[in-house]
């Protein structure tokens, strides 16, 4: 099976948000058209995680674009998404007799890869 050709990919790292939470509004987006992946992203309930992948999708079709300027970008698909664990920050809680409890406030990492339509 030969390697798809991505014409363009866009990435953003160290976001603000878990990877667990992203991958549930990627999973829509996959294999979709890009402008139908742009309408489920507005109005998707999880905010921070669409509004992330929207931002980085249409950084994809901007690099798509700035690349081959004669591109149809009705004709670009979203070939993969990959988000990936960023670095943990590490907070403190004050906890019980002088105690302390760690708190994770999780990043990720979103990679978006764009590919022409084929077939239909």
């Amino acid at each position: 099976m030969a390697a798809p050709e991505f014409v363009a990919h866009a990435v953003t790292r160290h976001v603000r948000v878990s990877a667990q939470k992203t991958r549930l509004v990627a999973a829509l987006i996959r294999r979709r058209a890009v402008g139908e992946a742009l309408t489920i992203l507005r109005y998707n309930r999880k905010a921070k995680p669409s509004a992330v992948l929207e931002k980085t999708l249409r950084s994809a079709v901007a690099n798509a674009q700035q690349k081959n300027p004669g591109l149809d970008v009705d004709a670009l698909r979203i070939a993969s998404v990959l988000v990936n664990q960023g670095p943990a920050w590490k907070r403190i809680r004050p906890a019980p007799q002088g105690r302390a409890y760690r708190v994770l406030k999780r990043t990720s990492h979103v990679h978006i890869y764009l590919a022409e339509k084929t077939g239909r």
